[in-house]
């Protein structure tokens, strides 16, 4: 983990957080004065804006690095003898109990 990616998470965290009460905050001034219906003010939409783009980049900085998905790369940290098993002919049915019961005899 970056220094720099756990700290704009933290300060996206801190956004949404103030984001979210300023939020709360307006809707209850509207509220009180009777008129509950109103857009939010663009600072605040602003700023739940900017936490999601800081939230977006310290997620991507604090993400491991992409693994390959080819076949050479797979390749690279097995041999052959672990991929050429074949273990799709292996039988794990065991039907001897079938073969070698007593019949049923039914009348």
């Amino acid at each position: 983990m970056t220094m720099l990616g756990a700290t704009l998470l933290c300060l996206a965290t801190v956004a949404v957080f103030h984001a979210a009460f300023s939020t709360y905050e307006h809707l209850s001034h509207l509220k009180a004065m009777g008129r509950p219906e109103g857009s939010l003010p663009i600072d605040v939409i602003l700023e739940a804006f900017f936490a999601l783009v800081l939230g977006i980049l310290g997620a991507s900085l604090n993400s491991p690095t992409l693994k390959g998905i080819t076949w050479a790369s797979e390749m690279r940290k097995r041999s052959i003898d672990d991929m050429d098993s074949r273990l799709s002919f292996a039988s794990f049915v065991n039907r001897g109990k079938n073969l070698f019961s007593d019949p049923v005899i039914r009348k």
